[in-house]
Formats: C-alpha cells, structure tokens, sequence
C-alpha cells in the first residue's frame, strides 16, 4: 500500500493521460459556481487544466495553482491563457483578498482543511465564492455500476488510510468566515471508447501506484468485462456535484 503522500502526488507520473481521459465538469455547473462579474478566479490544486480550460472567458484573470511540475508542464502547454504558479492548498501563492472565486475540482479530499480553509479565507475577497467539484460517474445505469467496482478497488487504500476524506462533503474549522454549503448537480454525458475507459481507470492514484504485474492484471480484468459490453463506444453518463460556499466580511 502506497503511502498518502505517494498517492497524492502519483498523478504527475500519468499526467498526458490524467489530461486526455479526465472528464470536465460541464459548462452549467461552472454558471452555477462562478459568481457573476468575477475578475480573477483560482483554480485550486489544478491538475493538467481540466477545469482552467473551462474558467477562460469568465474573468480577466485566471489563476491555476498546483503543486507538481509535471502536471504544471501540462497544463500550461493545454492553457496559454492562464496564470500558472507552483503551490499548494495550504499555502496558496497570492496576496491577501486577491481572488473572487477559488475552484477545486476532484481534489478538496487531498487538502488538510485545517491549514487549506483558513488559506482559502484569505485569498478571497468578500462576497467572494468558493466552488468544490466532484465528477462521479452514474451507477444507476448497471454496466457503469460494475465499472464502478473496479474504481472502488483503486480507492480502497485511500479510504483505509483516511476515512473521513473520501466523503464528499465540504466542512469548516469553526469561526471560519465563509456561509453554509449549497449543493447543487448536473447531469451529463461524454462519449468513450472501451480503450478510453480503460485509460480513465489508469488516472486514479491507487491503480497509478500499484506494482506493475498487478496494475497489468487489474488492466486485464477490465479490459475483459469491457470486452462483454455489446458496443465499442458508448455515452459515459456521469454527474457532477457541486458545493459553493460565500467568504463572509471578517
């Protein structure tokens, strides 16, 4: 079992993948999360681009901060147009109240929200918004709740190192100047092929970091329930769930 911090930053090692089978969150929920007449905008722990590529338009400035180079590399090749700095959750490189919106997408679980919150406090201005994202694909449809099983196992040594963190939820030190958490989802579907699913299963830290001869059998094994499906592209139906939060005056 790999240890947290191996897992967290693992992603850089697959970044080109992690860039090309990761799906974005869909436009409306960025309407949703972004408040109106935003002039800069902070892509928090932002991998490749993902979402950065999707904030372009909304303000004059976007921001992407993310702590590996190798996913940095990535995304400031894919995103020209973005301000990209190396940093962290808990130690975000900008000024004091810089920032009227900061967005986390796919990862609000690697951050320690004792130090991140408070650094999140500070960069926004008041009435400023904080976004969390989380992108799931949609069990209800039976051959994406199989599918969903091998994910699972991905995770498993994520949710055994820390339980907590895995649930998607975003929570607050006490006194923290920001309003309660709206929810709000969207659902929506991106087309992929049985060779793009596979790569997708290849971006989570629990397969990135497993010795090789199991990675190649966990491969396996989904390359063969794959195999079963009766089509060779499908609509991958997924929902995307969203959490904003307003920086109070104080």
């Amino acid at each position: 079992m790999a240890d947290r911090e191996t897992r967290r930053l693992s992603f850089g090692s697959v970044a080109s993948d992690y860039d090309r089978y990761r799906p974005p969150p869909p436009p409306q929920a960025l309407d949703w999360l972004i408040p109106p007449g935003a002039g800069a905008i902070l892509d928090l722990a932002a991998g490749t681009g993902v979402v950065t590529r999707g904030l372009i338009g909304r303000a004059a400035r976007v921001v992407a901060v993310e702590p590996d180079e190798r996913m940095r590399a990535v995304l400031a090749a894919r995103c020209p147009e973005a301000e990209v700095l190396a940093g962290r959750g808990e130690d975000i490189p900008l000024p004091d109240a810089s920032v009227d919106a900061v967005v986390v997408s796919a990862a609000w679980h690697w951050l320690d929200p004792g130090q991140a919150v408070p650094e999140i406090t500070r960069v926004l201005r008041p009435g400023g918004r904080l976004g969390v994202i989380w992108v799931s694909r949609d069990e209800r449809v039976p051959w994406v709740a199989e599918f969903n099983a091998f994910a699972r196992e991905s995770r498993e040594a994520d949710r055994a190192d820390s339980p907590r963190r895995w649930r998607r939820r975003v929570e607050f030190p006490p006194g923290t100047p920001m309003s309660p958490a709206e929810e709000h989802s969207v659902e929506f579907s991106v087309p992929m092929t049985k060779d793009q699913l596979i790569g997708l299963l290849g971006t989570y830290s629990g397969i990135i970091t497993l010795e090789a001869g199991r990675r190649a059998e966990f491969s396996r094994r989904v390359r063969a329930f794959l195999d079963r499906q009766p089509w060779d592209r499908v609509d991958l139906p997924l929902i995307c769930r969203c959490l904003r939060s307003t920086r109070l005056p104080g």
